[in-house]
């Protein structure tokens, strides 16, 4: 996976903050720190990552059921449900947690990323990363004690 550096100055970046609310069916083709450093192929791939979470999450609400087990199992809810919170985000976003986090970005193809140089905007990317983290793990942690304290 290459990593290319780019510099984007309060210039680039009010054009495009201008572009992306001039045209809204392109907003997903701009890096805009702290809000979308994802492009159309990485939504694809995080949409998939949700639906897939959701289907995880049903499956083991309905295996507990049917196997009839013990009440504490139902708390493993948490895992899919925290995934589900977190994969939704980003494809509703349009925000990576993980490049969030690494502090790069990507709009073209699968694997290529860029690296953000403004630490500014690397901490608002790291901000909003963690706080999409941290509300998926209340989201999950919800369900499961939902789900546990269930007849």
């Amino acid at each position: 996976m290459k990593t290319k550096a780019i510099s984007i100055n309060s210039e680039t970046l009010f054009m495009s903050l201008f572009q992306e609310n001039k045209n809204s069916n392109d907003s997903d083709n701009h890096y805009i720190p702290g809000a979308c450093n994802i492009g159309h192929e990485e939504i694809k791939r995080r949409k998939k990552a949700a639906i897939f979470s959701i289907v995880l999450t049903i499956t083991v609400i309905v295996l507990i059921f049917m196997l009839d087990a013990n009440k504490i199992w139902r708390l493993t809810l948490f895992i899919p449900a925290t995934s589900l919170g977190v994969s939704f985000q980003q494809w509703y976003f349009k925000f990576c947690v993980a490049f969030g986090i690494k502090g790069v970005f990507n709009f073209g193809d699968i694997g290529k990323t860029f690296s953000i140089d403004q630490k500014e905007n690397y901490r608002k990317d790291r901000i909003k990363a963690w706080q999409m983290i941290i509300s998926g793990i209340v989201f999950g942690l919800i369900l499961a004690l939902i789900f546990y304290f269930m007849p």
